[in-house]
């Protein structure tokens, strides 16, 4: 298999980024992964609100898609509250890395402190240390703030950025630049995929790649405002917003998707058991696919 001879780094947040990250575990420490920190929402809405700090939800969510899911590590960092007290909906792993947090000298040292108790040896790295949110501006100068907020807007912002900027932390950009492999998504576009390339460490890691991006698409059409956009319409927006397009393959289900601007690699790739979710197997042989592509490429500018 040539993934394996690979560097890869997947970059996102959701459950999207702890789908490839699971699928791509045995890549080891190969495999990195850059979390979006930008969520507002749910148990890590209320820790936010409650002191500054990153979203740890989806972080945690990456860790625990790299272990085994009957494992004791794993329903512990994923048991969640419930009752009417002030625990419920918290997360207990949100609430681990937090409690963590508080008594670390940064972020980063929390999660490598989860890494190894879970021992999970791909990397996994916030995309900043620094908190921030998503400032979406649209029609007649307004503005909304937070994911939640612009996941719920009825059409696409005409811009998109954090508030306030921060920077990467240095182990992001190395491995960006040591990637063979760079995959974003899948996920919902405007609140997984864009927030880490909305740093800009990464954003200009990206632009400077050496290996080949990677866009994956959703299986269904996500619920909010990009769902209801073609592909080319997505890649201008996503262009528009960050001056360059970082992004050399998409890797779609429709097969009506064509485009313009990118190569275009359809496959069947949804989950027998569960129809929004993509099959670990058929997104594996994609991915393998385009690590063919980039091999060829390769051998072609050495022989030239």
């Amino acid at each position: 298999m040539r993934l394996q001879k690979l560097n890869v780094v997947a970059i996102g947040g959701g459950h999207g980024l702890g789908r490839i990250l699971s699928t791509l575990s045995f890549l080891g420490d190969q495999l990195t992964g850059i979390v979006a920190t930008t969520d507002n929402g749910g148990s890590t809405g209320k820790l936010r609100k409650r002191t500054s700090s990153i979203a740890w939800g989806d972080l945690r969510n990456c860790l625990t898609q790299l272990v085994e899911p009957e494992s004791v590590g794993n329903q512990l960092f994923n048991f969640r509250f419930d009752g009417n007290d002030e625990l419920s909906g918290h997360n207990l792993g949100n609430l681990i890395l937090f409690g963590l947090n508080e008594i670390q000298s940064r972020p980063l040292d929390s999660i490598n402190l989860i890494s190894s108790l879970l021992k999970v040896k791909t990397k996994v790295y916030p995309m900043s240390e620094t908190p921030t949110d998503l400032l979406a501006f649209y029609e007649h100068g307004r503005c909304k703030v937070g994911e939640i907020s612009v996941d719920d807007m009825p059409s696409m912002p005409n811009k998109l950025m954090l508030a306030p900027l921060v920077k990467s932390i240095p182990e992001c950009v190395i491995a960006i630049e040591n990637a063979d492999l760079i995959i974003l998504g899948p996920g919902s576009f405007l609140t997984s995929v864009v927030p880490p390339l909305l740093v800009n460490d990464i954003r200009s890691a990206i632009a400077k790649r050496t290996g080949q991006c990677v866009f994956i698409d959703n299986i269904n059409q996500e619920d909010s405002p990009a769902g209801k956009l073609v592909l080319d319409e997505k890649l201008n927006w996503l262009e528009s917003n960050l001056g360059s397009l970082p992004i050399d393959t998409v890797i779609t289900q429709d097969s009506s998707a064509t485009s313009d601007k990118v190569n275009v690699l359809c496959r069947t790739l949804s989950d027998a058991d569960n129809s929004d979710y993509h099959d670990k197997q058929l997104l594996l042989a994609a991915l393998e696919d385009c690590a063919g592509k980039l091999s060829f490429a390769a051998s072609d500018v050495v022989n030239g």
